[in-house]
């Protein structure tokens, strides 16, 4: 397959198009917002009316939006995918949804002889720019191995974890734990600098040992530099672990770590900073210490 479909030309739609012109697709592109189109465009894309269009230009259609209901909508709505699909066209979403919402988007567009796959991603903007994200796909395996290609030119894993809905379970596990450390890094930097330690010196101490991590190496230096651009949004996490918390809810699994930490994210929201970094969340605590950790 060589021509594909993206859809949603955001944070992170943006620079995993490129990276998929990089590698040589023919790429086909809409987005509501104009200037996100001129950039894919400038770069080699072509720009199509609707996502029916895209789909009827396509091989494969990659879709990547903020949640369910806006996936439902550029799949399944008027002028959608569905609207403009062929039998054996392949939509894979990398969007993180619901997982329900993914296996009725899949038995929708089954019905039509069309493939359906959910790979939601981690990393944030910085490895969707360069190409290395973490990629979690459910999806029937012969479907998988047809898009890994494809997949693999925006990521540096990309693993099968079962069948439709079950990337999405494996990414709502990914944003548990990634909220979780940043929280505990948060309270550990916190009391840190209330004890009058460095906490760029307590870093160093305790990355290379048990207690660190992949969160930690990313957000700790942004953290004591207190740059909270958005790389992924806080307003983003809230809806994914909303979404871990529906899910839960009904499966009967209790999550009072994750539902703690929900609260955090919604207090910063109620603060107006849902579009900062989920790494600023240390500003939560720092208010109940009335500390700041910098460097």
């Amino acid at each position: 397959m060589k021509k594909i479909g993206f859809i949603g030309l955001g944070i992170m739609g943006k620079p995993m198009c490129r990276n998929l012109l990089k590698a040589g697709y023919t790429v086909t592109v809409f987005s509501r917002t104009e200037a996100n189109v001129a950039a894919a465009t400038a770069h080699g894309a072509t720009a199509a009316p609707s996502p029916a269009a895209v789909a009827a230009a396509s091989e494969c259609v990659i879709t990547m939006v903020p949640d369910s209901p806006e996936v439902r909508e550029v799949v399944l709505g008027p002028n959608g995918v569905l609207q403009g699909a062929h039998p054996g066209l392949y939509v894979v979403d990398m969007s993180s949804i619901a997982p329900l919402a993914s296996r009725e988007i899949g038995t929708a567009l089954a019905a039509a002889g069309v493939h359906f796959l959910d790979a939601p991603v981690s990393g944030g903007e910085p490895k969707a720019i360069d190409g290395t994200l973490s990629v979690m796909v459910g999806g029937a395996l012969a479907d998988f191995e047809a898009v890994s290609p494809i997949l693999a030119s925006m990521a540096a894993s990309v693993t099968r974890v079962g069948e439709i809905g079950a990337g999405n379970v494996a990414k709502l596990a990914n944003q548990i734990v990634v909220a979780l450390n940043i929280a505990a890094m948060s309270e550990a930097f916190v009391l840190a600098t209330k004890a009058g330690v460095e906490p760029e010196l307590v870093y160093q101490a305790i990355r290379g040992g048990l207690a660190g991590s992949t969160v930690l190496d990313a957000k700790a230096p942004l953290v004591m530099d207190r740059k909270f651009d958005p790389g992924f949004r806080i307003k983003l996490h809230v809806k994914d672990l909303a979404n871990v918390l529906r899910t839960a809810n009904e499966l009967h699994v209790p999550l009072p770590l994750t539902a703690s930490v929900m609260e955090v994210m919604q207090a910063m929201l109620a603060d107006g900073c849902g579009e900062d970094d989920h790494a600023s969340i240390i500003r939560y605590f720092e208010k109940l210490a009335h500390v700041t950790v910098t460097r």
